[in-house]
């Protein structure tokens, strides 16, 4: 959430930076007034409050002087009347308040490209050497269910689509992906965290997907809680109120978590693959920082989601996202994205954003500078990498003209050996 002092002070700044986001003036005058009501009702109710007191004062003198204390006894209870129904208006005007304040998306930083779409976005570099087939590569669906990897239709049958079975060494090369993944990040410094799956609304609201979000995710029906859509959302909330000690700035965590996503608005993107699943394994890292330290660890954490690219061989490309594209909570954003043979383009595989203090306004999350004052931490956030995503691109780039696929050669170890798979290896019960 943003800083309604700082709106306050310059709301014409912010009406700027947020243009650049699709968000009009006139929101941010909404709450400029809200906010200003809210100040005008509490001088109101602090006014009458201080009346209440003195009409108090008088039925204590009036009863020590035996004198007749109806007038202030029937003041003080009129100025209660008036302080309930200012506080009635103090709480509904704070609703709306709080409610239009939750849908302003984080300042873009500057130098992030201006673009009302995801078109404009800056490449900053290219990495990596695209393959020259001798063939015509295959999709990675046709090339997983070719061998028998991986099973969309019957994924299909039992749950509906977007949805797949990986079997035989299709699922071991999943296992083999997301352990090297999380293998490399602790290596990089971060402590492994295997947090829960079921979060509630609070904690949605934290990490900024509530309430803006709520058509994207799966909720428990009857119940406060949501499966998560990135294990974002439990990393980030897990120092939610708390004060962190600064000696343990910077905090680096990481997670294998399922995420589970509606795809709400994605009618007909990606309806073959695993690009864009309901649900999908993801390995996550999430750092809290100090406010002065957070540029330097988004690039950090850049370089992290990268050196897991660069030892498997694929090739990427990394760029800045436009002040629309990238997340709401997001302040800069530098996607990771991989070549995909067959669809001739690079594809999103992560996602590393520095959200400033925005997710820890709202969850509350703080520490104390050297003078001991309490201060909001930063956090980040960054694939590295969607498990599914690599699988795609690892049965892309590296198929083979008879069917095959090749393992990364880092891989191996976490495959048992196995250096390809094949129709005779990928599933030993479909012999």
């Amino acid at each position: 959430m943003l800083d309604i002092k700082k709106i306050r002070k310059d709301p014409e700044f912010f009406k700027q930076k947020l243009a650049t986001r699709g968000v009009k003036a006139e929101e941010i005058d909404e709450v400029i007034e809200l906010d200003q009501k809210r100040r005008d009702l509490l001088q109101k109710t602090e006014a009458l409050k201080a009346q209440r007191n003195d009409a108090s004062k008088k039925i204590g003198e009036a009863k020590r002087n035996g004198e007749s204390a109806d007038d202030a006894i029937k003041e003080t209870r009129e100025l209660g009347d008036q302080i309930k129904e200012l506080d009635e208006q103090v709480e509904a005007n704070d609703e709306v308040f709080h409610d239009k304040m939750s849908r302003l998306p984080n300042i873009p930083h500057d130098g992030v490209p201006v673009s009302l779409t995801e078109e404009g976005s800056v490449e900053l570099r290219k990495v990596g050497k695209i393959r020259d087939f001798d063939f015509e590569p295959k999709h990675h669906w046709d090339v997983g269910e070719n061998l028998g990897i991986l099973d969309f239709d019957r994924a299909r049958k039992v749950s509906g689509a977007r949805f797949v079975y990986y079997l035989g060494l299709g699922a071991q090369l999943e296992r083999a992906v997301y352990n090297f993944m999380l293998d490399e990040h602790m290596k990089d410094g971060y402590t492994e965290v295997l947090p829960p799956y079921i979060v509630n609304a609070a904690s949605m609201y934290g990490t900024g997907q509530f309430p803006k979000f709520k058509k994207g995710v799966y909720q428990v029906n009857g119940e406060d809680m949501t499966l998560i859509p990135t294990a974002e959302v439990p990393l980030t909330n897990y120092y939610r109120g708390d004060v962190i000690p600064a000696e343990e700035l910077p905090v680096y965590v990481t997670a294998l978590t399922p995420c589970f996503r509606s795809e709400a608005g994605a009618a007909g993107r990606d309806t073959r693959g695993l690009i864009r699943m309901h649900q999908f394994n993801k390995v996550e890292m999430v750092k809290y920082t100090k406010p002065e330290d957070s540029w330097d660890e988004l690039e950090k954490m850049t370089a992290n989601a990268e050196n897991i690219l660069k030892k498997l061989d694929l090739p990427y490309h990394v760029i800045t996202l436009t002040t629309s594209d990238m997340s709401f909570t997001a302040s800069e954003t530098h996607d990771l994205e991989l070549w995909m043979p067959a669809q001739n383009k690079y594809r999103e595989v992560s996602s590393c954003s520095n959200c400033l203090d925005f997710q820890a306004r709202r969850m509350h999350t703080q520490y104390r500078d050297e003078n001991g004052k309490l201060q909001y931490v930063h956090t980040l956030n960054g694939s590295g990498l969607a498990v599914g995503r690599t699988v795609a691109a690892i049965l892309e780039n590296y198929q083979n003209e008879d069917g095959s696929v090749t393992i990364p050669e880092v891989l191996v170890p976490y495959m048992h050996g196995v250096t390809k798979i094949t129709k005779e290896n990928a599933v030993p019960f479909k012999k």
